[in-house]
Order: C-alpha cells, then structure tokens, then sequence
C-alpha cells in the first residue's frame, strides 16, 4: 500500500508509567489483587470554565452506568475522592522534567494542574489531573525528526475489572500512578515509521531507570487519518509490535468508509430520513433466537429502511452502526446484508423489506430488545447513518487483539478542560533544572554502540538490549562473566521466551540474575541449563542455586563426564567400528542427554573427542 499517496498522517501520544509513589498521595505505585472494600458512583457531566460540555463526556452519559470501585491496600480516601489531593510528588515531576531535557523540550518555568473531564468511571472524581510539564521538543529517528509539542505529567486510571449489564466494576491500585505523556506531532508517514518512532520514545524513558517495566506500564494513543478521511484516535494500544496493524487496519477501514460514501452519492443519496417501525407482529413466529428472545422477554423488534445502503453494510458501515448501538444498551443489530441468517427466514426478510418500503439499493436495520432500549440505539445509529454521507467521522476507538477497532466516544475537545483548585502552582526554578540536566543519562544510541565495542556483541543486540532497558543488568553481568554472547541471548531470547510462557521472569531481582552467572562460572551447572533454572526461579521465587538444586542439577566434573563417554563408548563399539570418528555427533547426543545441564557441552565434545581417538588407535 502506497501510504505516501494515501496522505497518511499519524502521531503517537505515548503514556508511560514513572517508578514512584503516587502522584497525589503516599500510596505505593503497585498493582494489587486485595480488596478491602467497595463503593459505587454515578458520573455526570459538567460544564467546562467557558460554560460547554463535551460530547464525550454526554456520550458516556448516555450509557447511564454505575460504577463499583474495589479498594485496595495501596489506595487512600484521595483514590475514592473523598480527601483532596496531597501536593505533587516532586520524585514524578523530576521525572517529567528529566525526560523533557532528554527529548530536547522546553520546560515550563510554573506548573499547573488542569482538570480533564472523563466520566466513563475510570477516575472516581470524574476527571483526570493533567499539567503541562514543557513543549516544543523532539526525537530523531532514522535520520528524519519528528516533533515533540507537549509533555505532560498526569495521573493514571482505574484499572477495569468486570463489567456487565449498567455496571462497571474498577479497582483502585493503579488510580493516581504518575504517567508522563509524550505526543508527537502527525508527521508519521508509515505503519513502521510509528512503530519505530514508539520505541525510540520508550529507549529514550527507559533510560532514565525511573520507569515502570512490564505489559501495561506504556501505552499508546494512535492518531491517525488519511487524505479525504478524518483523524481517529485509537486509545490504549499495549503490544509495540501491534503498532504497526493498527495504523494498516484503521487505514484500510477508512479507504472503505470513503468508498461507501462515494457509492451513496453514486445511487443519488443526498440526505438520509430515518423512521423506525414496530415490526413486532410481523416476526412474532419468527425461528431466530434474538427475535424470540427479545419478544419472550416483552421486548420489541424494530426496524427502519436505510435509503441506498444496500451491500454497504457488511463488513463497512454494519460494525459502526453497531458500535453506535451499544451505547444503548443493545447487544447488537441485526441488517439485510446478513439476512437471511441468525434464524430470519427468507420470508421474513421478504415481509420486513415489504413493511419499511424497501427498493432497489435500500437496505434495512433492525434492533430486538427492550423497547426503550431499542429506540435509544436508534437515535445512536441515526446520526451515524448521516455521516456516512460524509465518509469518516472523528472518533476515539479502542484497540482489538487483532488489530482492528471499535467505536468508543466522539473525540474530546477542549471543552473537557478546567483549572485544579486544590494543587498549588510549581515554580520550576533555574537551579532544578541545572541539577537535572548534570544527571542526564546516556543517549540510548551512544550507550548501545559502546556496549557492542566494549563487549563484542552484535550492533542489534546492543540496541535491542537498551530498547528493552536490560542494558544495565548485562553490563553488570558481562563485567563479572566471560562469555557476553551469551549474557545478551540469555537477557534476549531465554526470558522472551519465558515470558510468553506466562512466567513472571521480569520479577526475578538482578542480583539473583548475577549470581545464576557466578554459578555458571563456578562450574555449578552447565550453560545449557541456564534457561530451566531461570523457569525455577521464576516458578518458585528460589535463588539460582535452591532453583538449581530442586531440578537435580550438579555441576560434573571433568572426571565424571569422563566416565559417562567411557560408558557410552562401551555400548557403541559397533558404530565407532563402521564410522570411526564419524561417531562424534550421534554419540555427543547421547553424552548431552545424560549430562545436559550439569556439563558444559564445548567439555564434553572435547572429552569425546579425545576417547575416538584414542579407540581409532587400537
């Protein structure tokens, strides 16, 4: 796909989690599973310093939630809104203003708090505290800059739950963790560029060792339009790697919207009357269990014809209706590019297309719920009918695991803004940022070419290694161990590969990752067994040497794998006869399976060696 000639624009707004105490109170930065109570909460919306609302907020009005907030042993009555908030953590906005030099910004010289409204539960008090910590900065990535305008310092979320029929449920541990916020300007022009872009932003925070590591500690906001489209914001992308599928799907869906807009104006749609009917009686009989359900349960069926719609439904504009729907309340709708189907008979399509006057191209929607809930999501779906007239609407959208994503809420404006009252003011002084700046890290590609001089690794796993902040814990290791190859796959590959076994090997302390070296060193146990040891530790929370002993391993001389190939030599004479020292490599997979993990395997191939040629001699 030529994104150049689509007008492809995309910027990042990257949020990453800062490794102190929380912003606005003591509590510990940490996420927990215990609850110690719960309370529930309604959320509306309220006026902005100029006197409008914005229409995210009224959007998540309309889905008239409740809201049940577990408390946790790391939240206070600041996280339930029922104490004000403490001062800022000055830890956080050191932070902020560390990464804000680092990326070449300005810092502001007095922050300010501002209140962002958000009431779709996530924060108890309604709304986000968000300070603009400097501007105007930037990052290089492949030769071509992509500009930084704000940095700001502010507050996660709640952490969501459950959530079920007008309720949901959030957890109070990540309320009020320090995020730094870093937006980029839209001059990404490629699905990979935003991606490269994303982790040459994460090399440059976690370099600072003032972050949060692990899933959900950084997050991405992707905006992202084309030519004859319009910016769309997909909110809270996790997975570096799914960057780059997210910015191909959201294009592809655009380029589709656009075309169904075409293709209306093409059958001479030019405005779009929507009225709905009571199709109720029609389908009373009706073999579909949406329909029988919804009408056992005294619900209705309703319906409506959409002028020129036909075969622009499935797959385009059918899963944005349906999104617009949910905000009522429906589980979905049912339309006539996918009927007869879901237990609709051909007939009954016949008699509904009958009822609502359908022509030609027309198409038709229908909703079977309760009936309030039914004509609610009509007048969700009505607004979004019109616009398809115009192709793409803006719009905040959530990620799916497979790339895709749905409707979410209109995008904010700045009527969502408002002054804090209750946090004074930070003057930034000159001799803060003098002290800040003596304590600038190493620049991520600076200290990647050093290590793969000083240590001989690969130019990539240098980098991968500072992209993925292990760079300080292999210096520490490769210092003490001789064979640095090996420290970089181990911190590389090994624990990657633990990791997607759902074993917490990112929780195992670097002093222990030391010593599972030192052991190797020692002769304790052989490298190959590194990876089984790490699982251990990882498994039971053991140190290297209890994680090595539980699995049976002990380090073997040189005289026992001397007597272990001289039993093997003693059971394979026919082989060594037929193939001389042609034996080696069948014989050294024997050797291995006795020894793997208890003997290095460059010991064991030389001990072998040395036994054939001493057979071949006789």
């Amino acid at each position: 796909m030529d994104y150049k000639a689509l007008g492809l624009r995309c910027g990042l707004e990257v949020h990453q989690q800062l490794d102190t105490r929380k912003l606005f109170c003591a509590c510990l930065s940490l996420l927990s599973e215990k609850t110690e109570g719960t309370f529930l909460r309604r959320l509306r919306p309220t006026q902005s310093e100029m006197g409008e609302v914005d229409a995210a907020a009224i959007e998540e009005a309309k889905r008239r939630l409740a809201f049940v907030y577990h408390v946790t042993d790391n939240s206070c009555l600041v996280e339930a809104d029922e104490e004000p908030p403490h001062e800022a953590n000055p830890d956080a906005l050191g932070t902020a203003l560390l990464v804000s030099l680092m990326l070449e910004a300005e810092p502001v010289r007095e922050v300010h708090f501002m209140r962002k409204l958000v009431i779709d539960g996530s924060n108890t008090t309604g709304f986000q505290r968000s300070a603009l910590i400097a501007v105007d900065g930037g990052i290089t990535v492949d030769g071509k800059r992509i500009g930084i305008p704000t940095i700001l310092l502010e507050e996660d979320a709640a952490r969501k739950v459950s959530e079920a029929e007008g309720e949901v449920v959030y957890r109070l541990d990540r309320l009020g963790i320090p995020l730094v916020e870093i937006a980029t300007t839209p001059d990404i022009e490629s699905p990979e560029e935003a991606a490269k872009v994303a982790l040459g932003i994460g090399s440059w925070l976690r370099a600072t060792r003032r972050v949060m590591r692990g899933i959900g500690t950084i997050r991405e906001d992707l905006n992202v339009s084309i030519r004859g489209g319009s910016r769309i914001e997909i909110k809270g992308v996790q997975e570096l790697r799914m960057i780059p599928v997210y910015v191909e799907k959201e294009v592809e869906r655009q380029l589709a919207l656009i075309e169904a807009a075409k293709e209306l104006k093409a059958r001479g749609v030019t405005r779009i009357d929507v009225a709905v009917q009571d199709l109720s009686s029609l389908l009373a009989s009706s073999p579909s269990k949406v329909v029988a359900g919804a009408l056992g349960a005294g619900g209705k069926v309703l319906g409506a014809r959409l002028p020129g719609f036909q075969g622009l439904l499935k797959g385009r504009l059918g899963p944005e209706l349906a999104a617009h729907a949910r905000v009522a309340g429906v589980r979905g709708i049912l339309h006539s590019d996918e009927l007869p189907g879901y237990g609709v008979t051909a007939g009954e399509v016949g008699a509904i297309a009958k009822a609502l006057g359908v022509t030609g191209p027309d198409a038709f929607v229908l909703v079977a719920d309760e009936e309030a809930k039914a004509r609610r999501a009509f007048e969700e779906m009505i607004p979004r009918l019109r616009t398809a007239l115009a192709g793409v609407p803006e719009e905040t959208r959530d990620p799916k695991p497979d790339g895709t994503s749905v409707y979410s809420r209109p995008l904010p404006g700045k009527a969502r803004m408002y002054p804090e009252t209750d946090v004074p003011p930070i003057r930034v002084t000159d001799e803060w940022i003098e002290r800040l700046k003596k304590d600038l890290p190493e620049p991520p590609e600076r200290r990647a070419a050093r290590l793969s001089e000083r240590y001989g690794i690969h130019d990539q796993q240098a980098r991968q290694l500072v992209q993925e902040g292990s760079d300080d814990v292999f210096e520490a290791i490769a210092k003490e161990f001789p064979e640095a190859k090996l420290v970089a796959s181990v911190l590389l590959y090994a624990l990657a590969e633990i990791r997607r076994e759902g074993l917490p090997v990112d929780a195992i302390p670097e002093d222990r990752m030391r010593g599972l070296f030192s052991l190797v060193k020692a002769g304790a146990f052989a490298k190959e067994a590194i990876p089984d040891v790490l699982r251990e530790m990882a498994r039971s929370g053991r140190g290297p040497g209890e994680a090595a002993k539980a699995l049976g391993l002990a380090g073997a001389g040189r005289e026992e794998v001397a007597r272990v190939i001289e039993e093997i030599v003693a059971a394979n004479r026919d082989l060594i006869s037929l193939r001389g020292e042609g034996a080696l490599a069948p014989l050294m997979g024997k050797a291995m399976e006795r020894l793997r993990g208890r003997a290095d395997g460059s010991l064991v191939n030389e001990v072998l060696r040395e036994r054939l040629k001493k057979e071949s001699k006789k």
